[in-house]
């Protein structure tokens, strides 16, 4: 067993790791000449604001009263300078977008080795290109620009981390600290000549990072008080900041100023996800070369939104974020990022039609050169007669071709299985593969990718007459009921895939299982279980059409979590109205959330191991953590999948009772923590199947069921309140990884209940669970996309992730249940009890 499972595991966790080096990889390229204007540019400084978090429309649409929000942004716009909409890309969130306004380029998807905070690849920005930039803000954006500056030329200023508290009375003070400090700068440097004279040159920029925003949403929603107040404050340091830097540079009309936000926000508070509140965000540019109020012309965008914004007067000129970039870079003259991928919108220059034709041609010239490096890279590493000029900027032709050769490998092992010398044409197989991979110079790691599934199946092919031997071993069953359980199995595997882009059918597969007690005639026999199993069907299936957000019982035990429970719910009720009255975290609240936490590990383990006395602890124990993680309905979901989980089990119980198993137990006397009689493990039947797929299927509602996984996908911190309000992403992650475990947890323990009293051997039944599951994840695999936009792709991906780390963690898991069921604490000398 221990041998089966290490192997299965080194496999699945092998082919797990191959689609982060397959897809995974950095599509940056280096060694490309950098391009720029030869001519004079219109500044000689830049100044970038970048109000995260801000929407499009709470900047641009009047409030109540008819009034801006920001009155300079939008005197500006309708007397001084172009504005329009910054289309950015997922994943909305801070780093990849201020990458892409500042080095031009989107999302790089090998940041996911560095946990999405910085970029593992070097990369070339505006910043790195400029003569000086001094930077002012978070200290979780400025770092990555000024490590990847070649020399000692940008500066960061940051406030200190615990400053970014959710539960600030007013987080707006993270902007007004950058202008202060902004200021205070300026009036140093008057008295410094060395840096007086640094500020004087040329091609010099200035980074305003105002965070404040993207707090006050996150804490209260974009359409709270907090975050349009915060806008108001934003404008006017913007132009207090616009006639200090006047003043200080003598008014010579050198400077250029842009305005813009990094992404959106939700309604609800949150980013990350392509909802046009997270993809539109605010462009305002004006100052030195930037084309003033444009007011003639023909709108190319929405006019519903010029009319409600009140701007039907002033020209509207769009842009995709990466193109912000170019557009800095021309203003001031320095070469454009190598790596960046925007194109510059001339429809913000105010300068000479020679000055305009040079910079779209420098800019055209520096794209082209990222494609002749990446062509030639290709070349070197293709065949010849497999290369073809022209082709697209990605490695999908590459990773294409890969994906074919493993997929031929596996198929030609399957067709050749029953021929001889199996040993020896396997063996083949694998030296031809080695040298075909040899001569494509491919990485090491795709030798293991490619070479793996040759002893993999040959282990299987060789084990042919043991599984012919199993299908004969059944002749008692009619043929038709054999096709049935295949059709319905396929049908139900289905259905799983189908899930995954329609929680719908989650719904759907749950009222089928209603129907099941009916079917299978368990109804006339056990009509009260049945009823329970039905009910508890119907309450689950809601959750998917939600929107995405001794025989005496341990009385001491049971006792203590019903109090725990009603605990957490104060603590989460009062936490909450403490928060919405400005007050912080309440220290007591804070503590006893993460005592909670702890002891729901604890508490299982001081309870009976009798069935149902150690689920009902367990549940108690998740319920209360899970309440604490709760913002909305989702609190209800694991009390409802419990109660399923229980009429599963008695439905299961009542199964075997029909069957006449003489190897039944009664519920009321398993224990966990008895071995079981190993007389008494009986084969696999077909029934078992069924067992196996309740257990995916229940293990696919705990995921997608409640719209767990958008807690992950979309950042919104309100679910850890009750822990920490201060900004950690690595506790706040997980934190939110544990309450997607939970309802994981739940099923797994059931399933190990199952187990236990059916008397089946945990092996066979987690096989056919693993052969479901890798099933699913050979659909996943096939459905892979490495073309389209950042949301397709990363879709594609995540679904064959999702379903093959569900198997790698479902054996890890398995080992986590049968500790939290079987295994028990002796507090002192009281010895266990054993109720006869």
């Amino acid at each position: 067993m221990m041998i089966f499972f290490i192997v299965g595991l080194i496999v699945h966790v092998v082919f797990f790791l191959s689609i982060f080096d397959i897809y995974f990889t950095s599509p940056l390229v280096h060694g490309m000449t950098p391009q720029h204007v030869p001519l004079a540019p219109p500044a000689k400084r830049l100044v970038l604001f970048v109000a995260d978090g801000l929407r499009a429309d709470s900047l641009f649409k009047p409030d109540d009263n008819g009034t801006g929000r920001a009155p300079y942004l939008r005197s500006v716009i309708e007397e001084s300078g172009t504005w329009g909409v910054s289309h950015t890309r997922v994943p909305t969130e801070s780093r990849p977008g201020h990458v892409a306004l500042i080095a031009g380029f989107y999302e790089d998807v090998s940041a996911v080795a560095k946990g999405w905070k910085e970029n593992p690849v070097e990369f070339d920005s505006v910043f790195n290109e400029s003569r000086h930039t001094w930077c002012w803000g978070s200290p979780d954006i400025l770092p990555m620009f000024a490590k990847g500056a070649t020399g000692d030329h940008v500066y960061t200023y940051t406030y200190p981390p615990e400053r970014e508290d959710f539960a600030s009375t007013d987080a707006s003070r993270l902007d007004t600290w950058v202008f202060d400090e902004v200021k205070d700068f300026l009036n140093v440097a008057k008295s410094n000549e060395t840096l007086l004279n640094m500020l004087h040159e040329e091609q010099n920029m200035f980074f305003l990072h105002l965070l404040g925003i993207d707090t006050n949403g996150h804490a209260h929603r974009p359409m709270s008080k907090e975050y349009l107040e915060n806008i108001g404050l934003v404008d006017s340091g913007v132009a207090e900041f616009v006639s200090v830097m006047d003043d200080f540079y003598g008014h010579d009309g050198k400077t250029a100023y842009i305005f813009t936000s990094d992404h959106g926000m939700t309604n609800w508070g949150s980013h990350g996800a392509g909802h046009p509140s997270e993809t539109l965000t605010p462009l305002v540019a004006w100052g030195a070369g930037v084309q003033t109020a444009q007011r003639e012309g023909s709108h190319k965008y929405d006019d519903n939104y010029l009319k409600e914004w009140g701007l039907e007067t002033s020209m509207r000129v769009d842009v995709n974020q990466a193109d912000i970039a170019p557009l800095m870079s021309s203003l001031i003259g320095v070469p454009f990022p190598v790596n960046s991928v925007g194109v510059l919108p001339l429809n913000y220059l105010n300068n000479s039609q020679h000055f305009k034709a040079e910079s779209i041609y420098a800019n055209a010239i520096q794209i082209l050169e990222q494609f002749r490096v990446k062509m030639a890279q290709k070349k070197e590493t293709t065949i010849s007669f497999l290369f073809t000029p022209y082709q697209p900027l990605t490695d999908s032709k590459q990773m294409d071709f890969m994906r074919n050769a493993r997929n031929l490998i596996q198929k030609g092992q399957s067709d050749e299985a029953v021929k001889r010398s199996l040993g020896q044409m396997f063996l083949c197989i694998g030296l031809l593969v080695a040298l075909f991979l040899m001569v494509q110079s491919s990485p090491w790691t795709y030798y293991i990718y490619c070479l793996l599934p040759v002893p993999v199946w040959f282990s299987v092919m060789r084990e042919f007459e043991t599984l012919a031997s199993l299908v004969r071993s059944v002749p008692s069953l009619p043929l038709s009921k054999c096709f049935g359980y295949f059709l319905l199995v396929t049908f139900g595997i289905e259905l799983l895939v189908v899930s995954f882009f329609y929680r719908a059918m989650l719904t759907l597969g749950l009222v089928v299982l209603a129907l099941w007690p009916m079917v299978s005639g368990l109804y006339t026999k056990a009509k009260v279980r049945s009823l329970s199993w039905m009910l508890s069907c119907l309450f689950l299936a809601v959750f998917p059409l939600l929107p995405v957000v001794g025989r005496e019982p341990d009385v001491n035990y049971v006792t203590m979590d019903m109090m725990q429970v009603v605990l957490c719910a104060y603590i989460l009720t009062s936490t909450h109205s403490s928060l919405q009255l400005k007050q912080g975290l309440p220290l007591f609240n804070q503590l006893v959330s993460w005592l909670t936490l702890v002891s729901s590990f604890l508490i299982p383990l001081l309870s009976s191991t009798r069935l149902f006395h150690r689920l009902l602890s367990i549940l108690m124990s998740l319920v209360c953590v899970y309440l604490l993680l709760s913002t909305g309905y989702e609190a209800l979901f694991p009390p409802v999948l419990s109660w399923l989980m229980f009429a599963w089990i008695n439905i299961e119980q009542e199964t075997m009772n029909t069957q006449g198993s003489s190897n039944r137990t009664e519920l009321s006397s398993t224990d966990f923590a008895e071995n079981i009689d190993i007389t008494k493990i009986r084969q696999l039947r077909l029934d078992d199947i069924q067992r196996s797929y309740f257990f995916v299927f229940f293990i696919i509602i705990a995921f997608f069921g409640c719209g767990n996984i958008a807690s992950i996908n979309s950042f919104d911190p309100a679910s850890v309140y009750c822990f920490l309000t201060v900004f950690n992403p690595f506790i706040m992650g997980g934190l939110l990884m544990w309450k997607v475990l939970i309802p994981f947890v739940i099923v797994m323990c059931t399933f190990e209940s199952i187990q236990v009293s059916t008397q089946l051997s945990s092996r066979s039944l987690f096989l056919v669970v693993l052969v479901i599951s890798d099933l699913m994840a050979l659909h996943f695999f096939f459905l892979v996309k490495d073309h389209g936009s950042w949301l397709d792709i990363g879709t594609s991906i995540s679904h064959y992730v999702i379903v093959m780390s569900m198997t790698i963690f479902l054996m890890l898991l398995s080992v986590m249940t049968h500790i939290l069921t079987s295994k028990r604490i002796l507090i002192g000398r009281k010895r266990k009890m054993h109720f006869r």
